[in-house]
C-alpha cells in the first residue's frame, strides 16, 4: 500500500515502510509453504503499481491473477487492516492494470525469444550439456553468425547441427574438433526440450523488452504475470527464461544511476530453480548482471522458500528482506535458520533465531534499507493486506482480458522468416541438383562410351565376319579347283572339249569382229590416210577382239 510515497510493507512495534528509492538494491522473500509470501509479493507489486512502476512477476500457481480483480471486504480482512494500523473505511478495494503473458501461448500473451537471443551458454544449461557438446555449441553459434544465417527457432538449430555434423572436417583447424557424438548428444536433447513444449519459445516475433515498461492511463504501472503454471513443471527452460529475461533488461536498458524510483521491479518466484545444479559459470553470469542492474533502474526481488536456496554471492547483493517463518526439524533445515537470522540487523527487543520459527501466517521478520542505504533493524511484522483480489482469475476472464489487450495482435501469431533452416534447406537442395546434374552427365558420358564401345565390338565383329566369310570363299575356292585339276578341268571348270569349242568360238568371233569394226572404221575415215585407216581399224579390232574373248573364257 502506498503512502507519502512509500510502499507500507507492514507493522510491527512501529510501520515498516519499502524505500522507493532503495528498491533497486533488491530483495529477498523467504519462508516456508503457506505462510504468506506470495501475499507479501502482491503488496509490494500493488505499490510499485501505484507510484506508475511497471511490474514483472511469475504466477506459479496460477493465484496472482487475483491481482486485476478488486479485492473483498470481509471480517478477516478489517482485523488484518486495524493490526496494521489501517482505518477500514480508507482503505480502497480495488483491481490493478494487468498484463498476463505466457511461454506456451495459452494462459496469456505469447512470448518468445530467438535462439541466438538465448545464446549457448543458457541453452546448454538448458539442455543439460556436457563441456565437449557445450563446446560444439558454441562452434555452431560461431559458424551461423560467420555466415550470416540467423538461427531464430529450433529447427534452424536443428539444421545447423546437421549441417556442421555433415562439414565438421571444415572446421578443425578454424573451430576446433566437431564429434558426431556430440552432435548427436545435443540433437537428443532438443528433441526432449521440444517434447515438453519449448518448441513455442523459441522463434518471432520475438518480445521487446520496452513492452513492460508501460503504465496505464491512470499512471499506475503495468503488473505484467507471466502465467507458470505449465512452465513451472519444466524448472531447467523456466529457470532459462527468466535468466534470459535478465540479461535482456541489462542489454537493453540504459545506464540512469540512482533514482527516486526504478524502472522496473522484477519479482523472480522460485528462486531456487535458477540455481539448482547451476555450473559456477552460470552463477557468476547470475551475480553479475544483480550487480550491474541496478544502474540500469532495475530492482530484482528473489523469491524462495530458504535463503539457503540462494548462493551467497547472489544473497549478499539482496538488501530489502521479508523473512516469513521457517521450520527447523533436520540439521540443514536448522543450518539455514541460523544462516537467515544472521542476515539480519539483531532487534534487542527479541531474540531473531526464536521469533524465526514462531511466525504465524501473513507474519514476517522485515528487514529494509532506510534513505541512507542503512538495513534496519529487523521487525516482527504484521504483513499488509493486498488492495486486490486474493482469489484466481478464472481462466475465461483471463482469456477475455488477453485478447482484448493492445500487445495480443503484436505477439499472438508466429512468423517464421528466412533464417538457417531455409538457407541450409536451399543450399542442400542446389547441392542435390548439382549432384543429380553431375550424376546425369556422367551416366550420358557412361552410356555414350558403352554406345562407341558397342559400336566399335559390332564393327570389329562385322570385319572378324568378314575376314571369316572370305578365308571361307578362298577356302572353297581352293577346294573347288582342287576339284577341277583333279577332273581335268581348267580353272573354269570347263572340259578339254569345252575348252576347244570355247577357244574355237572364241577365234572365230574375234575374227569376224576384228573384220567388222575393220570395216566401219574405214567407212568412217573413208578420207583418211591407209596408214591412219589401218592404225584406227587395228586398235578398234584389239578392243572387240579383247571384249567377245573375255565373253567366251
Amino acid at each position: 500500500m502506498l503512502q507519502d510515497g512509500k510502499i507500507l510493507v507492514g507493522k510491527g512495534d512501529q510501520p515498516v515502510w519499502l524505500i522507493p528509492g532503495m528498491a533497486n538494491r533488491h530483495g529477498l522473500i523467504a519462508g516456508a509453504t503457506g505462510t504468506g509470501k506470495t501475499v507479501t509479493l502482491k503488496v509490494l507489486a500493488e505499490g510499485f503499481s501505484d507510484m506508475g512502476v511497471p511490474v514483472f512477476l511469475a504466477d506459479i500457481k496460477g493465484d496472482v491473477s487475483g491481482a486485476a480483480l478488486a479485492g473483498a471486504d470481509s471480517d478477516k480482512m478489517r482485523q488484518r487492516l486495524e493490526s496494521v494500523g489501517i482505518d477500514p473505511a480508507n482503505f480502497r478495494y480495488t483491481g490493478y492494470p494487468c498484463r498476463f503473458w505466457d511461454v506456451f501461448g495459452k494462459g496469456g500473451i505469447p512470448v518468445r525469444a530467438t535462439v541466438t537471443d538465448v545464446g549457448p551458454v543458457l541453452l546448454s544449461r538448458l539442455l543439460d550439456l556436457t563441456d565437449a557438446q557445450e563446446g560444439v555449441l558454441n562452434i555452431a553459434f560461431r559458424v551461423a553468425d560467420d555466415n550470416g544465417w540467423e538461427v531464430i527457432d529450433l529447427k534452424d538449430l536443428r539444421a545447423l547441427l546437421a549441417w556442421l555434423g555433415e562439414h565438421k572436417g571444415d572446421f578443425v583447424n578454424t573451430y576446433g574438433n566437431v564429434t558426431s557424438q556430440s552432435v548427436g548428444a545435443i540433437q537428443r536433447a532438443l528433441l526432449a526440450l521440444e517434447n515438453e513444449g519449448a518448441v513455442q519459445f523459441f522463434g518471432e516475433p520475438d518480445l521487446e523488452i520496452g513492452d513492460w515498461l508501460s503504465q496505464a492511463a491512470d499512471g499506475r504501472g503495468t503488473i505484467n504475470i507471466l502465467h507458470c503454471v505449465q512452465l513451472a513443471q519444466t524448472p531447467l527452460l523456466y529457470a532459462t527464461f527468466m535468466l534470459w529475461m535478465l540479461s535482456e533488461l541489462y542489454e537493453a536498458l540504459p545506464e540512469v544511476g540512482d533514482q527516486d524510483k526504478p524502472k522496473l521491479v522484477f519479482f523472480f518466484d522460485e528462486a531456487h530453480m535458477l540455481f539448482s545444479d547451476a555450473p559456477k559459470a552460470l552463477v557468476e553470469k547470475v551475480v553479475q548482471v544483480v550487480k550491474l542492474i541496478r544502474s540500469k533502474g532495475v530492482g530484482i526481488f528473489f523469491i524462495s522458500q530458504s535463503p539457503a536456496d540462494i548462493p551467497d554471492a547472489v544473497l549478499a547483493q539482496l538488501n530489502n528482506r521479508v523473512q516469513h517463518a521457517l521450520h527447523a526439524y533436520t540439521p540443514a533445515e536448522q543450518k539455514a535458520v541460523r544462516a537467515a537470522v544472521q542476515s539480519f540487523r539483531p532487534n534487542p527487543a527479541f531474540k531473531t533465531e526464536d521469533a524465526i520459527g514462531a511466525l504465524g501466517t501473513g507474519v514476517a521478520l522485515v528487514s529494509m534499507l532506510d534513505e541512507g542505504g542503512v538495513p534496519s533493524v529487523v521487525e516482527k511484522t504484521t504483513i499488509c493486506p493486498p488492495q486486490s483480489g486474493l482469489v484466481a482469475l478464472d481462466d475465461a476472464a483471463r482469456a477475455m482480458l488477453v485478447v482484448n489487450d493492445p500487445l495480443f495482435g503484436k505477439y499472438k501469431d508466429a512468423v517464421d522468416e528466412r533464417s538457417a533452416y531455409e538457407i541450409l534447406t536451399e543450399q542442400a537442395e542446389a547441392a542435390a541438383q548439382e549432384q543429380a546434374q553431375i550424376e546425369a552427365e556422367k551416366q550420358a558420358e557412361e552410356e555414350a562410351k558403352a554406345e562407341e564401345k558397342a559400336a566399335l565390338a559390332q564393327q570389329k565383329a562385322a570385319e572378324k565376319a568378314a575376314r571369316e566369310e572370305e578365308r571361307q570363299r578362298k577356302a572353297e575356292e581352293k577346294a573347288l579347283q582342287a576339284q577341277y585339276k583333279a577332273e581335268g578341268r581348267d580353272k573354269y571348270g570347263h572340259t578339254k572339249m569345252e575348252q576347244s569349242i570355247i577357244r574355237a568360238t572364241r577365234n572365230t568371233a574375234k575374227s569376224m569382229g576384228r573384220q567388222a569394226t575393220k570395216s566401219i572404221t574405214r567407212g568412217l575415215l573413208g578420207n583418211s590416210s591407209k596408214t591412219v585407216r589401218n592404225a584406227a581399224s587395228q586398235f578398234a579390232g584389239n578392243i572387240v577382239s579383247d571384249l567377245i574373248g573375255g565373253f567366251f573364257r
